[in-house]
């Protein structure tokens, strides 16, 4: 799990910083952003074998640097791990296995020029090419389709003010809320299981209500998405399968 020190003083907001960073044998290219919503620092690394380090409020480069050094060997071990872990195909062809709603698929061939994952069928030009590409924007306007209206849905009941809902193609999180209201979502939900997708739009929603991640805010999740810590483990046990490029 993630590393992190409490702070609190106020910093301004910068652009990030970017570096090399020599943890044991590896050179690991690293990212030190300032979050001045951040209450603690913080340091993860990525599925593509990045490094990176948030800065609270209230916090310097300086404590930034140290905090990485005490955590060095942390680092390393997440290291490992990831080079442990068995790569996924970053091209998909026929065959090749994908989470689609929460649950292990095969991309079958369907005809001459279309292809099938559970009950959608996607036409496609050349099957014998890389149906990384066609596939997920096919997964993309499916989940442009079906999350707004469950944002909506699951915000009437609560009388929360969502003016806009977007679906996007982000990279490091599942979905973020605005001050104005805009809820944008990942697009690869629509690889998560129902209850996950869920999750994860009341935990947007609950930002409408706190925007920050105070333990008021982790009580308002608990009460509109009891289950939110299942939902939690199922996204780190399955992150890599949806992210891995």
């Amino acid at each position: 799990m993630p590393m992190f020190l409490n702070t609190a003083r106020h910093v301004p907001v910068r652009e990030p910083e970017t570096s090399s960073l020599q943890v044991g044998a590896h050179t690991v290219s690293l990212t030190i952003v300032r979050n001045p919503r951040a209450r603690r620092y913080l340091l993860r690394l990525r599925p593509d074998g990045t490094a990176r380090v948030t800065i609270p409020r209230g916090g310097s480069r300086h404590e930034a640097q140290s905090f990485l050094d005490r955590h060095r060997d942390w680092l390393a071990q997440q290291i490992q791990r990831l080079q442990a872990r068995p790569r996924l195909p970053t091209v998909w062809a026929v065959g090749t296995e994908i989470l689609f709603r929460g649950t292990p698929v095969r991309i079958a061939a369907a005809g001459i020029n279309s292809i099938q994952i559970a009950q959608e069928c996607v036409p496609i030009a050349d099957v014998t090419a890389d149906l990384r590409p066609p596939l997920e924007r096919h997964l993309r306007a499916l989940a442009a389709r079906e999350l707004p209206p469950r944002v909506l849905e699951l915000a009437a009941p609560q009388q929360l003010p969502v003016r806009r809902v977007t679906v996007r193609n982000q990279r490091s999180r599942w979905g973020s809320c605005s001050r104005r209201g805009t809820i944008s979502l990942n697009w690869r939900l629509i690889q998560t299981p129902d209850f996950v997708r869920d999750y994860i739009i009341y935990h947007e929603l609950a930002h409408l209500r706190e925007m920050n991640h105070s333990d008021r805010f982790w009580r308002e999740v608990a009460a509109l998405c009891p289950p939110y810590r299942e939902a939690e483990r199922w996204l780190k046990a399955n992150r890599q399968l949806m992210r891995e490029a």
